[in-house]
Protein backbone atom coordinates (compact mmCIF):
# COMPACT_ATOMS: atom_id res chain seq x y z
CA UNK A 1 0.00 0.00 0.00
CA UNK A 2 1.47 3.26 -1.05
CA UNK A 3 -0.34 5.56 1.90
CA UNK A 4 -0.76 4.75 5.32
CA UNK A 5 -4.21 2.63 5.45
CA UNK A 6 -5.74 5.34 8.47
CA UNK A 7 -3.96 8.44 6.68
CA UNK A 8 -5.78 7.15 3.29
CA UNK A 9 -9.37 6.89 4.75
CA UNK A 10 -8.89 10.56 6.38
CA UNK A 11 -7.97 11.79 3.15
CA UNK A 12 -10.92 10.05 1.36
CA UNK A 13 -13.49 10.83 4.06
CA UNK A 14 -12.26 14.76 3.71
CA UNK A 15 -12.36 14.87 0.41
CA UNK A 16 -8.74 16.18 0.32
CA UNK A 17 -6.56 15.70 -2.66
CA UNK A 18 -3.29 14.80 -2.57
CA UNK A 19 -0.34 13.33 -5.03
CA UNK A 20 1.62 10.22 -4.81
CA UNK A 21 5.37 10.50 -5.51
CA UNK A 22 7.40 7.47 -5.16
CA UNK A 23 10.69 7.38 -4.05
CA UNK A 24 13.78 4.53 -3.57
CA UNK A 25 13.45 2.56 0.29
CA UNK A 26 15.24 4.30 2.48
CA UNK A 27 15.81 3.90 6.10
CA UNK A 28 14.39 6.89 7.91
CA UNK A 29 12.40 10.21 7.06
CA UNK A 30 16.07 12.27 6.70
CA UNK A 31 16.82 9.73 3.82
CA UNK A 32 13.48 10.14 2.00
CA UNK A 33 13.71 13.76 1.58
CA UNK A 34 17.28 13.44 0.34
CA UNK A 35 15.96 10.73 -2.12
CA UNK A 36 13.05 13.39 -3.63
CA UNK A 37 15.08 15.43 -5.08
CA UNK A 38 13.02 18.35 -3.84
CA UNK A 39 13.57 21.47 -1.88
CA UNK A 40 13.89 20.40 1.80
CA UNK A 41 11.86 24.08 3.22
CA UNK A 42 9.20 21.95 1.07
CA UNK A 43 8.83 19.49 3.74
CA UNK A 44 6.84 19.42 6.77
CA UNK A 45 7.42 16.64 9.96
CA UNK A 46 5.67 15.54 12.70
CA UNK A 47 7.08 15.94 16.12
CA UNK A 48 5.37 13.52 18.97
CA UNK A 49 5.22 14.49 22.28
CA UNK A 50 3.48 13.42 25.78
CA UNK A 51 2.34 14.19 29.22
CA UNK A 52 0.55 12.78 31.62
CA UNK A 53 -2.48 14.21 29.84
CA UNK A 54 -1.85 12.49 26.88
CA UNK A 55 -0.24 12.56 23.25
CA UNK A 56 0.38 15.79 21.10
CA UNK A 57 1.61 16.40 17.71
CA UNK A 58 3.27 19.40 16.70
CA UNK A 59 3.43 19.63 12.94
CA UNK A 60 6.38 22.24 11.77
CA UNK A 61 8.85 22.74 8.96
CA UNK A 62 11.38 19.93 8.20
CA UNK A 63 14.37 21.87 9.10
CA UNK A 64 13.45 23.30 12.12
CA UNK A 65 13.39 23.24 15.96
CA UNK A 66 11.15 23.01 18.35
CA UNK A 67 10.94 25.75 20.93
CA UNK A 68 10.10 23.67 23.78
CA UNK A 69 9.71 26.86 25.89
CA UNK A 70 7.20 28.00 23.54
CA UNK A 71 5.63 24.85 23.17
CA UNK A 72 4.90 25.13 27.10
CA UNK A 73 3.43 28.45 26.60
CA UNK A 74 0.75 27.96 24.14
CA UNK A 75 -0.12 24.25 25.91
CA UNK A 76 0.24 25.39 29.50
CA UNK A 77 1.83 21.70 29.60
CA UNK A 78 5.25 20.28 29.98
CA UNK A 79 5.18 18.02 26.94
CA UNK A 80 8.26 15.40 26.74
CA UNK A 81 8.99 13.46 23.33
CA UNK A 82 7.88 10.01 22.72
CA UNK A 83 10.36 7.33 22.28
CA UNK A 84 10.19 5.93 18.79
CA UNK A 85 8.86 2.47 20.50
CA UNK A 86 6.14 4.63 22.05
CA UNK A 87 5.48 6.32 18.51
CA UNK A 88 5.54 2.93 16.57
CA UNK A 89 2.72 1.93 18.78
CA UNK A 90 0.14 4.52 17.63
CA UNK A 91 1.36 4.33 13.98
CA UNK A 92 0.66 0.66 13.86
CA UNK A 93 -0.17 1.19 10.05
CA UNK A 94 3.42 3.01 9.31
CA UNK A 95 6.66 2.29 8.97
CA UNK A 96 8.52 3.03 11.97
CA UNK A 97 9.86 6.85 11.64
CA UNK A 98 7.71 7.85 9.26
CA UNK A 99 4.61 8.62 10.98
CA UNK A 100 2.51 11.07 8.98
CA UNK A 101 2.05 14.87 10.29
CA UNK A 102 -1.53 14.77 9.98
CA UNK A 103 -2.96 13.91 14.04
CA UNK A 104 -6.35 14.09 12.75
CA UNK A 105 -5.75 10.79 10.77
CA UNK A 106 -5.27 8.97 14.33
CA UNK A 107 -6.86 11.13 16.65
CA UNK A 108 -4.24 12.89 17.91
CA UNK A 109 -5.02 16.50 18.79
CA UNK A 110 -2.12 18.58 16.71
CA UNK A 111 0.10 21.69 17.26
CA UNK A 112 1.17 23.66 14.39
CA UNK A 113 3.52 26.16 13.15
CA UNK A 114 1.73 29.27 12.26
CA UNK A 115 4.56 29.06 8.91
CA UNK A 116 3.01 25.64 7.86
CA UNK A 117 0.08 27.25 7.36
CA UNK A 118 1.48 29.58 4.84
CA UNK A 119 3.10 27.06 2.59
CA UNK A 120 1.78 26.79 -0.80
CA UNK A 121 2.53 23.01 -0.87
CA UNK A 122 3.61 21.03 1.09
CA UNK A 123 5.71 17.01 0.96
CA UNK A 124 5.13 14.57 3.82
CA UNK A 125 5.75 11.43 5.03
CA UNK A 126 3.24 8.51 3.17
CA UNK A 127 3.72 6.17 6.41
CA UNK A 128 6.14 4.38 4.28
CA UNK A 129 9.38 4.13 3.53
CA UNK A 130 8.77 4.60 -0.57
CA UNK A 131 6.85 7.14 -1.32
CA UNK A 132 5.99 10.35 -0.27
CA UNK A 133 2.57 12.73 -0.58
CA UNK A 134 2.32 16.19 -2.01
CA UNK A 135 -0.88 18.85 -0.73
CA UNK A 136 -1.44 22.12 -2.24
CA UNK A 137 -1.47 24.88 0.32
CA UNK A 138 -5.85 24.45 0.66
CA UNK A 139 -5.59 20.58 0.97
CA UNK A 140 -2.99 21.02 3.76
CA UNK A 141 -5.02 23.54 5.63
CA UNK A 142 -7.94 21.46 5.19
CA UNK A 143 -5.97 18.47 6.96
CA UNK A 144 -4.64 20.49 9.51
CA UNK A 145 -8.28 21.51 10.23
CA UNK A 146 -8.89 21.45 13.77
CA UNK A 147 -5.42 22.14 14.91
CA UNK A 148 -3.94 25.05 17.53
CA UNK A 149 -1.69 27.11 15.55
CA UNK A 150 1.13 29.00 17.00
CA UNK A 151 4.73 29.77 17.13
CA UNK A 152 6.35 26.49 18.03
CA UNK A 153 9.91 26.53 16.45
CA UNK A 154 13.32 28.41 17.25
CA UNK A 155 13.10 30.57 13.92
CA UNK A 156 15.89 29.65 11.58
CA UNK A 157 18.01 31.87 9.56
CA UNK A 158 17.44 29.31 6.67
CA UNK A 159 14.44 28.76 5.21
CA UNK A 160 14.75 30.13 1.71
CA UNK A 161 15.26 27.55 -1.16
CA UNK A 162 18.98 27.25 -2.38
CA UNK A 163 21.49 25.93 -4.88
CA UNK A 164 23.13 22.94 -3.42
CA UNK A 165 26.88 23.01 -3.05
CA UNK A 166 29.14 20.35 -4.36
CA UNK A 167 31.72 19.02 -1.74
CA UNK A 168 34.55 20.75 -4.10
CA UNK A 169 32.49 24.30 -3.70
CA UNK A 170 32.04 23.90 0.41
CA UNK A 171 36.25 23.03 0.31
CA UNK A 172 36.77 25.85 -1.67
CA UNK A 173 34.24 28.25 0.27
CA UNK A 174 36.14 27.03 3.59
CA UNK A 175 39.55 27.84 2.16
CA UNK A 176 38.58 31.04 1.08
CA UNK A 177 36.42 32.15 3.82
CA UNK A 178 37.74 30.84 7.20
CA UNK A 179 41.23 30.13 8.28
CA UNK A 180 41.36 26.13 8.80
CA UNK A 181 43.59 24.97 11.69
CA UNK A 182 46.41 22.70 9.88
CA UNK A 183 47.30 19.74 11.38
CA UNK A 184 49.39 19.61 14.21
CA UNK A 185 53.20 18.57 13.71
CA UNK A 186 53.16 15.76 15.82
CA UNK A 187 50.04 14.74 14.22
CA UNK A 188 51.85 15.60 11.11
CA UNK A 189 54.97 13.30 11.67
CA UNK A 190 52.97 10.41 13.14
CA UNK A 191 50.58 9.97 9.65
CA UNK A 192 53.98 10.80 7.32
CA UNK A 193 55.65 7.75 9.94
CA UNK A 194 52.31 5.44 8.91
CA UNK A 195 52.90 6.18 5.42
CA UNK A 196 56.55 4.67 5.29
CA UNK A 197 55.85 0.64 5.29
CA UNK A 198 59.42 0.37 6.98
CA UNK A 199 58.96 2.01 9.72
CA UNK A 200 59.57 0.21 12.62
CA UNK A 201 57.83 0.21 15.74
CA UNK A 202 61.44 2.03 17.64
CA UNK A 203 60.65 4.64 15.76
CA UNK A 204 56.78 5.15 16.20
CA UNK A 205 58.13 5.21 20.02
CA UNK A 206 60.38 8.01 19.83
CA UNK A 207 58.30 9.99 17.99
CA UNK A 208 55.35 9.70 20.64
CA UNK A 209 57.92 10.12 23.65
CA UNK A 210 58.90 13.41 22.62
CA UNK A 211 55.58 14.59 24.13
CA UNK A 212 54.87 13.50 27.68
CA UNK A 213 51.20 13.64 27.86
CA UNK A 214 50.45 11.43 25.02
CA UNK A 215 52.87 8.97 26.16
CA UNK A 216 50.99 8.85 29.39
CA UNK A 217 47.67 8.37 27.32
CA UNK A 218 49.57 5.82 25.47
CA UNK A 219 50.28 3.60 28.54
CA UNK A 220 47.03 4.32 30.21
CA UNK A 221 45.51 2.32 27.12
CA UNK A 222 47.66 -0.60 26.48
CA UNK A 223 47.54 -1.02 30.51
CA UNK A 224 43.62 -0.89 30.42
CA UNK A 225 41.61 -4.11 30.83
CA UNK A 226 40.76 -3.54 26.97
CA UNK A 227 43.64 -5.95 26.24
CA UNK A 228 44.39 -7.90 30.17
CA UNK A 229 47.90 -7.94 28.81
CA UNK A 230 49.72 -10.03 32.34
CA UNK A 231 52.77 -8.24 32.40
CA UNK A 232 53.93 -4.73 33.27
CA UNK A 233 54.23 -2.54 30.48
CA UNK A 234 57.48 0.10 30.89
CA UNK A 235 57.38 1.94 27.50
CA UNK A 236 55.64 3.01 24.40
CA UNK A 237 57.96 1.07 22.56
CA UNK A 238 56.55 -2.13 24.28
CA UNK A 239 53.09 -1.24 24.18
CA UNK A 240 53.49 -1.48 20.61
CA UNK A 241 55.29 -4.58 20.40
CA UNK A 242 53.97 -6.57 23.12
CA UNK A 243 50.13 -5.27 23.09
CA UNK A 244 48.91 -2.87 20.92
CA UNK A 245 50.76 -3.43 17.93
CA UNK A 246 52.28 -0.52 15.70
CA UNK A 247 49.37 0.64 13.61
CA UNK A 248 46.80 0.95 16.72
CA UNK A 249 48.78 2.83 18.53
CA UNK A 250 49.82 5.05 15.25
CA UNK A 251 46.13 5.97 15.25
CA UNK A 252 45.81 6.42 18.74
CA UNK A 253 48.37 8.76 18.46
CA UNK A 254 47.37 10.41 15.42
CA UNK A 255 43.96 10.97 16.85
CA UNK A 256 45.13 12.14 20.06
CA UNK A 257 47.23 14.65 18.52
CA UNK A 258 44.86 15.81 15.99
CA UNK A 259 42.51 17.12 18.49
CA UNK A 260 44.87 19.60 19.76
CA UNK A 261 44.14 21.50 16.63
CA UNK A 262 41.05 22.40 18.12
CA UNK A 263 39.50 24.75 20.89
CA UNK A 264 36.26 23.40 21.94
CA UNK A 265 33.98 23.18 25.64
CA UNK A 266 34.19 19.87 26.94
CA UNK A 267 30.72 20.26 28.50
CA UNK A 268 27.03 19.54 26.53
CA UNK A 269 26.00 16.64 24.15
CA UNK A 270 28.55 17.74 21.86
CA UNK A 271 31.38 19.28 24.02
CA UNK A 272 35.21 17.26 23.91
CA UNK A 273 34.02 14.74 27.08
CA UNK A 274 31.40 13.86 24.91
CA UNK A 275 33.15 13.87 21.84
CA UNK A 276 35.91 11.33 23.16
CA UNK A 277 33.71 9.08 24.56
CA UNK A 278 31.53 8.29 21.94
CA UNK A 279 34.69 8.57 19.35
CA UNK A 280 36.63 5.82 21.68
CA UNK A 281 33.21 3.47 21.37
CA UNK A 282 32.60 3.68 17.97
CA UNK A 283 36.19 3.36 17.07
CA UNK A 284 36.32 0.14 19.22
CA UNK A 285 32.94 -0.93 17.55
CA UNK A 286 34.80 -0.61 14.14
CA UNK A 287 37.31 -2.88 14.66
CA UNK A 288 34.32 -5.05 15.91
CA UNK A 289 32.50 -5.13 13.08
CA UNK A 290 35.61 -5.20 10.65
CA UNK A 291 36.57 -8.69 12.39
CA UNK A 292 33.43 -10.01 10.86
CA UNK A 293 33.74 -8.47 7.46
CA UNK A 294 36.95 -9.38 6.64
CA UNK A 295 38.13 -5.92 6.25
CA UNK A 296 40.97 -4.14 8.02
CA UNK A 297 40.40 -4.02 11.53
CA UNK A 298 42.90 -0.61 11.84
CA UNK A 299 41.73 1.24 9.54
CA UNK A 300 38.32 0.59 10.53
CA UNK A 301 39.49 1.42 14.57
CA UNK A 302 40.58 4.96 12.59
CA UNK A 303 37.38 5.07 10.66
CA UNK A 304 35.42 5.45 13.86
CA UNK A 305 37.54 7.36 15.88
CA UNK A 306 38.47 10.49 13.35
CA UNK A 307 34.18 10.17 12.26
CA UNK A 308 33.06 13.18 14.30
CA UNK A 309 35.90 15.59 13.79
CA UNK A 310 33.78 18.29 11.66
CA UNK A 311 31.75 18.80 14.84
CA UNK A 312 35.36 20.17 16.60
CA UNK A 313 35.95 22.14 13.39
CA UNK A 314 32.38 23.76 13.91
CA UNK A 315 32.94 24.67 17.35
CA UNK A 316 36.33 25.75 16.75
CA UNK A 317 35.29 27.88 14.21
CA UNK A 318 32.51 29.46 15.47
CA UNK A 319 32.32 29.18 19.03
CA UNK A 320 28.31 30.62 19.67
CA UNK A 321 26.68 28.91 17.23
CA UNK A 322 28.39 25.30 18.35
CA UNK A 323 26.76 26.51 21.69
CA UNK A 324 23.00 26.98 20.09
CA UNK A 325 23.13 23.83 18.63
CA UNK A 326 24.85 22.64 21.98
CA UNK A 327 22.01 23.27 23.01
CA UNK A 328 19.46 22.73 20.17
CA UNK A 329 20.94 18.94 20.77
CA UNK A 330 19.68 18.98 24.13
CA UNK A 331 16.24 19.81 23.75
CA UNK A 332 15.53 17.68 20.81
CA UNK A 333 17.05 14.44 21.31
CA UNK A 334 15.23 12.83 18.71
CA UNK A 335 15.90 15.24 16.01
CA UNK A 336 18.69 14.63 13.50
CA UNK A 337 21.94 16.30 13.85
CA UNK A 338 21.74 17.36 9.91
CA UNK A 339 18.23 18.93 10.44
CA UNK A 340 19.58 20.92 13.65
CA UNK A 341 22.69 22.12 11.33
CA UNK A 342 20.08 22.95 9.07
CA UNK A 343 18.47 25.41 11.42
CA UNK A 344 21.37 26.70 12.70
CA UNK A 345 23.30 27.44 9.72
CA UNK A 346 21.14 27.74 7.44
CA UNK A 347 21.16 30.33 4.05
CA UNK A 348 21.52 33.90 5.11
CA UNK A 349 22.98 33.18 8.52
CA UNK A 350 27.06 34.05 6.73
CA UNK A 351 27.90 30.23 7.50
CA UNK A 352 25.82 28.53 4.88
CA UNK A 353 28.75 26.53 3.57
CA UNK A 354 28.70 24.83 6.97
CA UNK A 355 24.96 23.57 6.31
CA UNK A 356 25.66 20.94 4.45
CA UNK A 357 26.42 19.00 8.08
CA UNK A 358 29.97 18.52 10.05
CA UNK A 359 30.29 14.82 8.29
CA UNK A 360 30.52 16.50 4.83
CA UNK A 361 32.55 19.02 7.05
CA UNK A 362 35.15 16.55 8.16
CA UNK A 363 35.50 14.73 5.35
CA UNK A 364 36.84 18.05 4.07
CA UNK A 365 39.18 18.50 6.82
CA UNK A 366 40.82 15.22 6.01
CA UNK A 367 40.98 15.52 3.13
CA UNK A 368 42.94 18.63 3.44
CA UNK A 369 45.01 16.87 5.97
CA UNK A 370 45.69 14.01 3.73
CA UNK A 371 44.30 11.11 5.58
CA UNK A 372 43.65 7.91 4.39
CA UNK A 373 40.23 7.85 1.97
CA UNK A 374 38.00 5.32 3.55
CA UNK A 375 38.51 7.68 6.78
CA UNK A 376 37.20 10.81 4.67
CA UNK A 377 34.37 8.63 3.32
CA UNK A 378 33.52 7.60 6.51
CA UNK A 379 33.31 11.14 8.30
CA UNK A 380 31.79 12.78 4.78
CA UNK A 381 29.23 9.79 4.26
CA UNK A 382 28.55 8.73 7.91
CA UNK A 383 25.15 11.39 8.18
CA UNK A 384 23.85 9.98 4.58
CA UNK A 385 21.52 6.63 5.38
CA UNK A 386 21.33 4.32 2.39
CA UNK A 387 25.29 5.28 1.14
CA UNK A 388 26.45 3.61 -1.84
CA UNK A 389 29.82 4.24 -3.49
CA UNK A 390 33.30 4.38 -2.58
CA UNK A 391 34.90 2.75 0.66
CA UNK A 392 31.34 1.76 1.28
CA UNK A 393 31.86 -0.78 4.18
CA UNK A 394 33.69 1.73 6.30
CA UNK A 395 31.30 4.16 5.97
CA UNK A 396 28.82 1.16 7.23
CA UNK A 397 30.51 0.12 9.71
CA UNK A 398 30.43 3.31 11.27
CA UNK A 399 26.77 4.09 11.05
CA UNK A 400 26.19 0.55 12.96
CA UNK A 401 28.42 1.39 15.36
CA UNK A 402 26.92 4.77 15.76
CA UNK A 403 22.95 2.91 15.72
CA UNK A 404 24.43 0.45 17.99
CA UNK A 405 25.69 3.38 20.76
CA UNK A 406 22.28 4.97 20.42
CA UNK A 407 20.22 2.36 22.22
CA UNK A 408 23.02 2.79 24.66
CA UNK A 409 22.39 6.83 25.04
CA UNK A 410 26.10 7.48 23.11
CA UNK A 411 26.81 9.86 20.54
CA UNK A 412 25.34 13.10 19.23
CA UNK A 413 22.09 11.97 18.19
CA UNK A 414 19.66 9.66 18.86
CA UNK A 415 17.13 9.09 15.98
CA UNK A 416 16.93 5.27 15.51
CA UNK A 417 18.36 3.58 13.03
CA UNK A 418 17.99 0.94 10.98
CA UNK A 419 20.16 -1.74 12.45
CA UNK A 420 18.89 -4.67 10.89
CA UNK A 421 19.41 -2.94 7.81
CA UNK A 422 22.77 -1.93 8.29
CA UNK A 423 23.85 -5.32 9.49
CA UNK A 424 22.93 -7.23 6.09
CA UNK A 425 24.30 -4.63 4.03
CA UNK A 426 27.95 -6.13 5.53
CA UNK A 427 26.63 -9.31 5.66
CA UNK A 428 26.15 -9.90 9.54
CA UNK A 429 23.38 -12.01 11.07
CA UNK A 430 21.51 -10.88 13.82
CA UNK A 431 23.81 -13.29 15.92
CA UNK A 432 26.76 -11.12 15.19
CA UNK A 433 25.28 -7.99 16.10
CA UNK A 434 24.20 -9.28 19.36
CA UNK A 435 27.80 -10.21 19.95
CA UNK A 436 28.72 -7.12 19.04
CA UNK A 437 26.57 -5.41 21.92
CA UNK A 438 27.37 -7.60 23.97
CA UNK A 439 31.36 -6.54 23.58
CA UNK A 440 30.20 -2.69 24.08
CA UNK A 441 28.70 -3.97 27.84
CA UNK A 442 32.25 -6.07 28.11
CA UNK A 443 34.51 -2.85 28.05
CA UNK A 444 32.41 0.19 28.69
CA UNK A 445 33.48 1.02 32.02
CA UNK A 446 37.26 0.87 30.77
CA UNK A 447 36.37 3.36 27.75
CA UNK A 448 34.71 5.62 30.06
CA UNK A 449 37.67 5.73 31.98
CA UNK A 450 40.05 6.21 28.88
CA UNK A 451 37.58 9.14 27.05
CA UNK A 452 37.60 10.98 30.68
CA UNK A 453 41.59 11.17 30.15
CA UNK A 454 41.62 12.00 27.14
CA UNK A 455 39.87 15.05 27.71
CA UNK A 456 41.29 16.13 30.52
Amino acid sequence: MAVAARLEHFLARKGIPYTEQPIDQVVNLDAAVIASGQPQDHFIRATLLIDINGVVMAVHGFNSALDMDAVQQLTGRRLQPLTARQSNRLFADCDPGFQPPIGGAYDIPVLVDEDVLTYSRALMSSGNDHTLIELDGRALRLALAGSRGGHLVIRGRATAERDALTLEEVADKLQKLYRLPPMPALALKILKLTANTEATARELAELIEFDPSLTAQIMRYARSALFNYPGQINSVQEAVTRVLGFDRVAHIALGIASVRAFDVPRQGMLGMDSFWRHSLYCAFLCQRIASHCNEDRSLAYLCGLLHNFGLLLVGHLFPSEFEELNTLREANPDVSMHSLEQQVFGAGSGQDVLAVGHGAIGGILHRLWQLPDPVIKAAGMHQHAGYHGEHENYVLMVQLANGLLKERGIGDEFNPDDIPALASALGLGEDAVVAIGANIDEVAGELDALAVSLST
